[in-house]
């Protein structure tokens, strides 16, 4: 079985590519646990590090089609399409935004459409798709009003898919995404990135910037549920999907100042950094747009969890990351 990731150098996509790896199978257009022989990497990346015969790494451009057709060839099964330009990124730049947003997306759902068999497509959305006078919990029945570029591309793409597999081109399925908190790495441009920092880089001994004010709210999911789900998303008979392709997942509404406490209980011996309450209007103002915490009665039917607690995804981040984070700010050795 082949698999392509789009985004696969990336945070989501190299996690991803660990638990498929590591489990060994997905499940076939057919229905059976089929083994993975190939699992494609794509990205703007020139070159990563691969350390698994089964791994495969492409370096190109996703809004350019030939190079869709070319990655997305006979032998793929199933393709993960996580790419996509941050969202105060694709503020910034409107033109490179919808470039990759929106063209890439077309021409991955292309691509697959050309193939003689239908391929599975997980599609990554984000609750950046909602927006406006919005409800204390978004749920199932929650109209999506995006308010950013980012967010319109998002509600474009979930469209395309559900289009594309109404036509019976592609089998397709789109998770709306909480904030993912806490990623590893550093801080990118993306108007969510200070719900990792300011957790990741105190408990690293760095000071963080957290540009919005500490009653600022924003639905929460860690790393492993976020991967857990969207294998799970692939591995569901489309028909658990319904009419609908796409669904919300859970999220814990955590606000900012919950985090900078949690982050002080979570100390231990460490010396922990800092956290500056830098206001940025920018930022504020698209975060305000977002939901403050998700609910989907669907999500529970089909088999999809949530966190417990803010709490289990610091605790978790610890156990797991904490060690890989610290050696991005270890100095050289002479």
């Amino acid at each position: 079985m082949k698999i392509v990731i789009t985004g696969g150098a990336g945070f989501l996509g190299r996690r991803l590519a660990r638990a498929l790896l590591d489990r060994g199978y997905a499940v076939g257009r057919d229905g059976e646990r089929q083994e993975i022989t190939e699992l494609v990497l794509f990205d703007l990346a020139p070159n990563i590090n691969l350390s698994d015969t089964r791994l495969r790494y492409i370096s190109g451009d996703i809004a350019n089609p030939a190079e869709m057709k070319s990655l997305i060839d006979e032998a793929t099964d199933s393709i993960f399409h996580l790419a996509a330009v941050v969202s105060a990124h694709a503020e910034e730049d409107f033109d490179l935004g919808y470039r990759i947003n929106l063209d890439g997306t077309r021409h991955v759902l292309e691509a697959g459409r050309a193939l003689p068999h239908t391929p599975k497509v997980v599609f990554t959305s984000s609750i950046a798709s909602y927006g406006g006078a919005l409800p204390d919990v978004v749920t199932d029945e929650t109209a999506q009003m995006p308010q950013t570029s980012y967010g319109i591309s998002k509600v474009m793409g979930e469209l395309l898919v559900q289009d594309y597999s109404r036509k019976g081109f592609v089998d397709g399925r789109s998770l709306r995404l909480p904030t993912i908190s806490v990623r590893t790495g550093l801080p990118n441009k993306a108007a969510s990135t200070w719900a990792s920092s300011m957790i990741r880089e105190p408990l690293c001994g760095k000071d963080a910037i957290c540009p919005v004010s500490p009653e600022t709210k924003m639905a929460c999911m860690s790393p492993s549920r976020i991967i857990t789900a969207l294998l799970h998303a692939h591995d569901l008979p489309a028909g658990e999907f319904g009419a609908s392709r796409s669904l919300l997942l859970p999220g814990i509404s955590i606000t900012a100042g919950e985090m900078a406490a949690a982050v002080d209980r979570h100390k231990g011996n460490r010396r922990l950094g800092h956290i500056h309450w830098t206001p940025d209007p920018v930022i504020q103002k698209i975060v305000d747009g977002w939901p403050k915490a998700t609910r989907s009665a669907r999500a529970d039917r089909m088999g999809f969890s949530g966190d417990d607690s803010l709490d289990d995804i610091i605790g978790a981040f610890i156990e797991e990351d904490l060690e890989t984070q610290m050696t991005l700010y270890s100095p050289p050795a002479n």
